[in-house]
Order: C-alpha cells, then sequence, then structure tokens
C-alpha cells in the first residue's frame, strides 16, 4: 500500500458516506444547544462513535466526546476536534424558539467533519499503515457567551475556565495528545468554495464591570446623587481617549455594552453594569493594554465620586498556528481547491483554539462553503460537497502525511515547536488574569 493509494481509499470512502453525513449535519443543525449545555449534540456524537466502534470518554469539559484511534505503533497522536456549541441568533429561521440558539457558527459542520476523518480512516482501513494515533474529540463551549451564567458555574466550582478548550487544558485532556486541528467555515459567493489554510487571530480578556453610585431624585435632589451611569460613560471615553496610543500591530479591539444602565427615569442610576472584551494579537499586548483599559475605567468613577469594581475573566490567547503543519495542510488543499487556496490574514476576533496553539502545534483552517454572514440570521450551508466532502479529504490526508513512514512529518514538527506554555504555567497565567 503506497500512500497515494491510501488517500485514493480516503477520497472513496467519502465519497460513499456523504448521505449519512448530510443527515447528520442536518440533525445537529435542527437542534442547537449553548455551551456547556450541549447533552443533546454529545449523545449524537457518542452514538456515532459507538456505530463505528469506537470506544471513548465522555464528561471532558461537562459535555465533551474523546475517543482513540490506534495506528499499528504510536510515536505522535494528532486530535481532530468539532465544536459542539451553538451562537445566539434568535432571527435566524432554525434558531431555538427558547434559548435563540443557533448554528450560524457552523459548528454543526465542524462535528461533521471531525467524524467524517473518523469514518474515512476506519472505512480504509487507514490506521494500519499509520505509525502514530489519532484522536477524534467533540469539544464544548468554544462560543464566549452567557459569560454571567458561565462565571456563575466558575464560582461554584463547576468549571474552572470559561472556554471549553481551556477547561479541557486543565481537566488534562490534551495531555496524550501532540498536535491539533479543527476546520472552520466562512463566507463566499465561489460556487466551488475556498479553502484558507489559516492565519494569526486575536486573544481577549474577558471583562465585567459595575459602578455603583448614589441614587437620588433626578429633578428634585440631584445634588444628592451620584450619578453611576455618568462613571461608566466617562470611563468608555477614558478608552477612547487613549486609543490613540494603541499600536496597530497589536490589533487592540475594546468594545463594550451596557447591561443594565438604570432602573427609573426619575432616579439617579445608582449602579450600571458592563460587559466587554479587550483583544491583542499577542499575550504581552494583552497584559499591557487591559491594565491601561482598567485604569481609564476607574478613572470614570474617581472623576464623579463613584466606586467600580472591575472583574477580569480569563478570555482566550491568540492564535498561533504552526508554519511547517500549515505548510502540510496547505499542500493537500491545493490537490482539491487548486488555485483557491491561500494561507490566510490576522484576523481581529478570537478561538480558544489560541490557547492550545500555546501548548502544541495546530492548524485552524477556514472553509468557503457558506452564504451570508456568520452568526447572522441569513447564514446558510450552501455547499455540501466543499463542507463535506472536499474538506475532512484535505484534513484526513494531512493526518496520512504526518503519521507516515514512523511518523517522521509529525517528529519533525513536534521536534521544531517551542510551546510557550506547559499546562501548568498556562494555568497559573490564565488564573492571574480571574481577578478583581
Amino acid at each position: 500500500m503506497t500512500k497515494n493509494e491510501l488517500k485514493e481509499r480516503i477520497a472513496r470512502a467519502l465519497r460513499e458516506r456523504q448521505a449519512e453525513l448530510q443527515a447528520l449535519t442536518a440533525d445537529i443543525f435542527a437542534e442547537p444547544e449553548l455551551g456547556y449545555k450541549e447533552v443533546k449534540t454529545s449523545a449524537k456524537v457518542k452514538a456515532a462513535f459507538e456505530k463505528l466502534g469506537l470506544e471513548y470518554t465522555d464528561g471532558w469539559a461537562v459535555t465533551g466526546v474523546k475517543a482513540r484511534m490506534q495506528g499499528r505503533s504510536s510515536r505522535r497522536t494528532v486530535a481532530m476536534l468539532g465544536e459542539l456549541d451553538a451562537i445566539v441568533c434568535r432571527d435566524h429561521p432554525n434558531s431555538d424558539p427558547v434559548t435563540g440558539a443557533a448554528h450560524c457558527c457552523g459548528h454543526n459542520v465542524q462535528i461533521a467533519n471531525m467524524l467524517a476523518v473518523a469514518m474515512a480512516l476506519k472505512d480504509s482501513g487507514a490506521m494500519e499503515y499509520l505509525d502514530g494515533d489519532v484522536v477524534v474529540f467533540a469539544v464544548p463551549a468554544e462560543e464566549y457567551v452567557e459569560i454571567d451564567y458561565r462565571n456563575g458555574l466558575r464560582e461554584s466550582g463547576k468549571i474552572r475556565y470559561l472556554g471549553g478548550k481551556q477547561q479541557l487544558i486543565s481537566e488534562g485532556a490534551f495531555d496524550d495528545i501532540d498536535m491539533a486541528m479543527q476546520m472552520h467555515v466562512d463566507s463566499t459567493d465561489n460556487p466551488d468554495g475556498w479553502f484558507v489554510c489559516g492565519g494569526s487571530s486575536n486573544g481577549f480578556i474577558g471583562k465585567l464591570v459595575e459602578y455603583r453610585g448614589k441614587a437620588a431624585h433626578a429633578a428634585g435632589a440631584p445634588d444628592q446623587g451620584v450619578n453611576a451611569l455618568n462613571a461608566a460613560m466617562m470611563g468608555v471615553m477614558g478608552v477612547n481617549a487613549i486609543r490613540e496610543t494603541f499600536r496597530e500591530a497589536d490589533c487592540v479591539r475594546f468594545h463594550p455594552i451596557i447591561n443594565s444602565g438604570g432602573d427609573l427615569v426619575n432616579v439617579i442610576p445608582d449602579r450600571v453594569t458592563m460587559e466587554s472584551y479587550v483583544r491583542a494579537s499577542n499575550v504581552e499586548a494583552l497584559t499591557h493594554y487591559n491594565a491601561k483599559i482598567n485604569r481609564a475605567l476607574a478613572a470614570g468613577a474617581d472623576a464623579i465620586g463613584a466606586t467600580v469594581e472591575i472583574k477580569d475573566l480569563p478570555g482566550y490567547l491568540p492564535l498561533k498556528p504552526d508554519t511547517d503543519f500549515r505548510a502540510i495542510l496547505e499542500a493537500n488543499a491545493r490537490e482539491l481547491f487548486g488555485n483557491r487556496v491561500s494561507t490566510g490574514n490576522h484576523a481581529a476576533g478570537s478561538t480558544d483554539m489560541g490557547d492550545v496553539s500555546h501548548l502544541m502545534p495546530v492548524v485552524h483552517p477556514w472553509v468557503g462553503c457558506v452564504t451570508g454572514v456568520l452568526h447572522g440570521a441569513n447564514y446558510n450551508l450552501a455547499d455540501l460537497d466543499t463542507a463535506l466532502r472536499k474538506t475532512p479529504e484535505v484534513l484526513a490526508d494531512t493526518i496520512v502525511d504526518l503519521l507516515w513512514d514512523d511518523a517522521a512529518e509529525a517528529e519533525r514538527i513536534c521536534s521544531n515547536f517551542r510551546p510557550v506554555f506547559t499546562k501548568e504555567t498556562y494555568c497559573a497565567f490564565m488564573d492571574s488574569i480571574g481577578k478583581h
């Protein structure tokens, strides 16, 4: 068996599984669930693993499910990840009428790709020819939403971190994994789809901010009050006043919302709550600008005699794809997508795959196969062939390249990789963020 013959077996297996994969994608899409609540989706993954004859462990980060496919030897382990959770988009026609959850993030396609890779490796008999293991892993809570709810889970001791992969790192779920990969859908107007091998992206620190003032009659005795809303606005304007000091290369973003701005129009607001992220392109910039922004927010309270509590929450680290790993992915993508392949630029958004990239080699490609706007009401999976045949073929072929011939490529990439953190130093750093 040559490597190319094995890849042809994988392609044939994926073609034969298309009806099943499309049905599974639609089934997950029909029942979207938010992070740390993905009970139904987790059950669907377990049923699919059982059908494939894969033994699994569950309960990882509440709802995660993990299975291992063993090679003829186990020199290195590559993980194929898929995310279980949905986003909130109440206006999407397929949103949950109660929770507002909708899979207009495309995570149902991720789960399908993770299972498609497992199916292709199983059906082709690939593991008999590979000198490493493959972990297929359904992971929870990538979307950093319902912050108050998750912070409640955190404060009650049910989770340590708000993001799913962060929690998995702390639980040791990646301790037996050497490198990790996943895909993400993106919008396109190209009917043949396209493949972006994955650039870098911002990280962020989450923030809960509460200003406290003093209530008084807004018309009759405003001099007796301390206006917490004015303090909040002064704090935001303070941040705006220092934006000129944000270096372009650090790609800083601060975008607050006011969750509670007062109770009655004729009462001076004595409590105002805000929520935001501080985003940046690297860890040093994150900590630097977060401190500056905290200082400006606190100055808003000082200016009018209010008080403020700023609660920083561990967000996500910047994504740093491994260039050697990405080169192998790109070579396989060009076999199926031709000239519709690019490396990708830095993105201002964030993903908890960034946290994993600080511990091991990671790739995170984006695949143009949907129309409309990600996280928007007009989102629609338009190109099933790109989403469910071409993309998992690229991913499975990349795994073959990594683990072929004594897992030489995986060994080379892992040997050259220099982690920023160990699990222990990562958790220590993240815990240092989670403070008032």
